[in-house]
């Protein structure tokens, strides 16, 4: 694997982290100090997973995950709104939610998980009744587990995970459509775009569209901007990354970076989704970790996806040659300082990218 990049890492210290920090008569972590440049660009809650865990080291009792909470962080840093689980919560909190977004110009999507059944319906609307108070953009969703190559061992195996997932928004539908709340179900490295637009169309649901994820097909040998055209139809709302690429012996390696270090032109994707969809806020999805290995040349791999052209593979592989990153990160051999800190400046590197750059 080649050597870790680490050149925004020195820009963020742990001293200017602690300082940057209060805790408000409600608990939430806020600033100290004054916000920073803005872009429209929000944030998942996964990019500041390790951040999460580090406060939580020193503090317990504060939670940064806390909707209103990650909301002010996320204007705190200068980012333009949130994607995060947001549960059932009391009118009250929604109040407080609402006025802070309202105040600063922010945006909301939740993150749901979809109905696994009849007995599971009272918790999804609940759910989804929450997030149309709340005001969302939309709730973003998976319906199938895991990554296909490493979930399933067969396309018999993809086939059932299917049925399932349509059942479940079978279940789902009648309900976003009676709170009207747009559920975006992510590519997640589990369809391939042909099924996947299959699955919209079978569902034929105004209610139910996409998150689209500008990195996760690539890994199923999904052509990067075939794919953002494809889904920019039904798309309502965006996980924008970039992705270091390389090639490794059983395949290739797969990792997030910060936006414009990478080796997609996301000004190229940007344009396709708002060509689409103008009026659609997109978030940042960088989960700072080591990089993931996509094992497209072993016969497990190719297990799930027997119906797929070799000129498929040779296009991805050709890609990979013509933009091959020179760096990834190895996140899992630093210390938890480090990584916070790494993920910091991850975060804040691609904010700059997405203001300066992609003019979001």
């Amino acid at each position: 694997m080649t050597s870790v990049s680490l050149e925004t890492h020195s820009t963020i210290t742990r001293r200017a982290v602690l300082g940057a920090i209060a805790t408000s008569t409600i608990g939430s972590v806020v600033a100290a100090t004054e916000p920073r440049p803005r872009t429209g660009l929000g944030l998942v809650t996964y990019n500041c997973a390790i951040r999460r865990k580090w406060m939580q080291r020193r503090e317990p009792s504060v939670d940064l995950f806390e909707p209103l909470t990650f909301l002010q962080h996320c204007h705190r840093i200068g980012a333009g709104g949130m994607q995060a689980s947001l549960g059932v919560l009391e009118t009250p909190r929604v109040k407080a939610l609402r006025d802070f977004a309202d105040q600063h110009q922010l945006f909301i999507d939740g993150i749901v998980q979809p109905p696994k059944d009849t007995a599971d319906l009272a918790r999804f609307e609940a759910e989804i009744r929450t997030a149309a108070e709340v005001g969302v953009q939309a709730v973003r969703t998976v319906v199938m587990p895991g990554r296909r190559y490493e979930q399933f061992k067969s396309l018999a195996e993809v086939r059932e995970a299917e049925a399932i997932a349509v059942r479940m928004l079978e279940l789902a539908a009648p309900i976003v459509t009676k709170h009207r709340v747009r559920l975006a179900v992510e590519n997640h490295k589990d369809q391939r775009i042909d099924e996947r637009l299959a699955l919209y169309k079978r569902l034929s649901c105004e209610f139910i569209g996409a998150t689209v994820d500008t990195g996760n097909s690539f890994a199923l040998l999904d052509d990067p901007y075939g794919a953002i055209e494809a889904l920019a139809p039904y798309a309502f709302t965006v996980h924008l990354k970039d992705q270091a690429l390389s090639e490794y012996a059983d395949g290739f390696l797969l990792g997030d970076i910060p936006l414009g270090q990478g080796s997609f032109d996301l000004q190229r994707m940007v344009a396709i989704l708002k060509r689409a969809q103008p009026k659609i806020r997109m978030a940042l999805e960088l989960i700072t970790r080591d990089a993931l290995q996509v094992p497209c040349l072993t016969d497990r791999f190719w297990a799930t996806m027997p119906q797929v052209a070799g000129a498929d593979l040779a296009r991805t592989l050709r890609f990979i040659r013509a933009h091959e990153t020179k760096t990834v990160q190895q996140v899992s051999t630093l210390s938890v300082d480090e990584q916070v800190e790494l993920e910091d400046a991850n975060v804040a590197a691609s904010l700059k990218y997405a203001r300066e750059v992609l003019s979001l």
